[in-house]
């Protein structure tokens, strides 16, 4: 088991190409922006402990109120 990472500030510099390299990835469909949307303010306590159970996928986010 090998575990790696890094301190995005030592990489601060880079930002704008970082950011534009990844705008093309996710344009192009090379990468996937994935979103976990629960519905009504009423669950967020389930989608709380979910997310600190790991049951999310990509980013949690809460939709509360009427859509569009």
């Amino acid at each position: 088991l090998r575990m790696e990472g890094f301190i995005v500030m030592d990489y601060y510099s880079k930002r704008e190409q970082a950011i534009t390299e990844i705008a093309g990835w996710i344009k192009e469909g090379r990468m996937k922006v994935q979103e976990d949307i629960v519905d009504g303010l009423e669950n967020t306590p389930r989608a709380l402990i979910g997310l600190l159970h790991g049951e999310n996928t990509g980013k949690r986010m809460m939709r509360v109120g009427a859509e569009g």
